[in-house]
């Protein structure tokens, strides 16, 4: 279970879409103490928003993430199957073969 967001979404979207028409740009530090956020969290939201836009290359989009942390989690699972089946294959060979070494 994810962690609770410390922000609503709501808030999110407006503040990124008020950034977005806004001109001339804002002072993200301005702009974060009206809407009473961090401004830290408002220049992180911006910023992945730019990118789910392709609009930045340097971050992963919103999707991209999610199937990264999916993978990893299959990834780990994989690989936890695997040393079960490790482990089992030494024991049953070894069942089927006394003479070989343990």
């Amino acid at each position: 279970m994810p962690a609770p967001r410390k922000y609503p979404l709501e808030l999110r979207e407006r503040a990124v879409q008020m950034d977005r028409t806004a001109e001339p740009k804002p002072v993200i530090r301005r702009m974060a103490e009206e809407l009473g956020v961090h401004h830290e969290a408002l220049r992180n939201w911006i910023r992945q928003a730019e990118a789910d836009a392709g609009e930045r290359g340097d971050l992963l989009t919103t999707d991209e993430r999610t199937e990264l942390a999916a993978l990893r989690k299959e990834n780990t699972q994989l690989k936890r199957s695997n040393e079960i089946l490790r482990t089992a294959s030494a024991f049953f060979a070894a069942q089927l073969d006394p003479t070989r070494p343990r």
